[in-house]
């Protein structure tokens, strides 16, 4: 989407537009608008559907859509006989309504975007047949370097398990190929795991976040 028509928009949504909050993150072409009332939020989805179709542009059918989401969201779907939440998936990761475990407060939960993560480590698989026949300490320092990458950006709180599972993912297409360069002699799961503790060794950890 052009920044610029969705800019338009958006500086339209003065004090005499809604009737209550409104939050809106954007990153590049995407974006997400938070509303305090559903009636806002259909409002401005029409409108802005309208807006761009002026430009010859449309909003990806998709990727948008009008979800009850926040603090409320739960109660007030329950009261419905409703299920859970819906969850929406923005800049790599999905986000849910839940509840912190002591408090029982609301709480915003993200965890790596499953579609991500699996497109991901196909592309490190495929890479990683290219590497085949490099030195094992290469690969091990390559492998490194994208793990630590991986969790600069996915280290965050409630997302553990999904770093764990990304991690034993590479280490298990590693055994693979490692198995598949030497035809002859079988690489075990032991020796596996001192090659993934050398990588370890290099690789930042993240910090507890469960």
């Amino acid at each position: 989407m052009k920044t610029s028509v969705l800019a338009l928009k958006l500086r339209s949504l003065g004090p005499h537009g809604i009737d209550g909050d409104v939050i809106i993150v954007r990153w590049a072409d995407d974006f997400v608008v938070g509303f305090e009332h559903r009636e806002d939020a259909e409002q401005f989805w029409t409108e802005l559907r309208d807006r761009l179709a002026t430009f010859g542009l449309e909003l990806h059918a998709e990727k948008t859509r009008l979800i009850e989401f926040g603090r409320h969201a739960a109660q007030n779907r329950a009261a419905r006989g409703l299920g859970k939440p819906e969850t929406f998936q923005f800049l790599g990761f999905t986000h849910i309504c839940a509840r912190a475990r002591k408090s029982g407060r609301f709480k915003l939960k993200r965890i790596t975007d499953s579609k991500r993560m699996r497109a991901k480590l196909l592309a490190i698989k495929r890479e990683m047949w290219k590497r085949m026949h490099h030195p094992v300490p290469e690969q091990g320092r390559w492998l490194a370097r994208v793990l630590s990458g991986h969790y600069n950006y996915y280290a965050v709180p409630d997302n553990i398990e999904a770093l764990s599972a990304f991690r034993y993912r590479i280490i298990q297409h590693w055994l693979k190929s490692l198995r598949r360069r030497s035809q002859k002699h079988r690489m075990a799961w032991t020796r596996m795991d001192r090659l993934a503790d050398q990588m370890a060794a290099s690789t930042a950890h993240p910090a507890s976040l469960a």
